[in-house]
């Protein structure tokens, strides 16, 4: 299924009181506190990188899936700047060790992995949007996925500044986290990135 996908992110320094306040606003715990394993396919030359593409196989518990994601029409309304707008193709499939080995077959190899233990948020008032808790090995973050007017009103009532938000992947923020720490890990997981143990909500 392909949709517009329309999000902010921002750094988290206090997960327990932002999802505390995330209770107050009437959100209700959608997914607890799950590993999350992921994997993007690449050419050898990094084709879909240049066309700013992404391909990966995602494993969350128990589900896996298989994602497709491309740069928004320039022309959409909703396109702009201060929202990451993507295009997202995705559907579970049964066997990710297959797909895999399918993707390889052709031409198609492991680029890049990452891991976090993700927390689903939702709400009645607007079901198609969501806020999702990551703590990753170089540190937690918040997504907000949904319309932008969403989005706006749930930065005020968590009291965000919008000018803390960014648009990054977690392989742009990995990549700055390498440059700043000088670390030679090659991929955003916790067997390669040394961090405490991370305790649940």
């Amino acid at each position: 299924m392909s949709n517009a996908e329309i999000e902010l992110k921002l750094p988290i320094s206090d997960p327990t009181a932002f999802q505390s306040r995330l209770r107050e606003m009437g959100f209700r715990l959608q997914t607890p506190r799950t590993f999350e394993h992921n994997t993007l396919y690449d050419t050898p030359s990094r084709d879909l990188r240049a066309r700013t593409e992404i391909l990966r196989i995602r494993q969350y518990g128990d589900t896996c899936t298989v994602t497709h994601k491309g740069l928004a029409d320039p022309s959409a309304a909703v396109n702009s700047v201060r929202y990451k707008v993507r295009i997202e193709t995705e559907t579970t499939v049964e066997d990710g060790t297959a797909l895999a080995a399918i993707f390889e077959h052709l031409g198609y190899v492991p680029a890049f992995t990452y891991e976090k233990y993700r927390t689903e948020w939702s709400h009645d008032a607007e079901p198609a949007a969501h806020v999702v808790v990551d703590e990753t090995p170089i540190g937690t973050y918040a997504e907000l996925e949904g319309p932008p007017d969403w989005i706006d009103r749930t930065l005020i009532g968590l009291s965000i500044d919008p000018a803390t938000c960014i648009i990054d992947s977690y392989g742009k923020l990995f990549l700055d986290w390498k440059q700043r720490t000088g670390s030679k890990a090659e991929n955003l997981t916790f067997s390669e990135i040394a961090v405490p143990a991370l305790a649940g909500f």
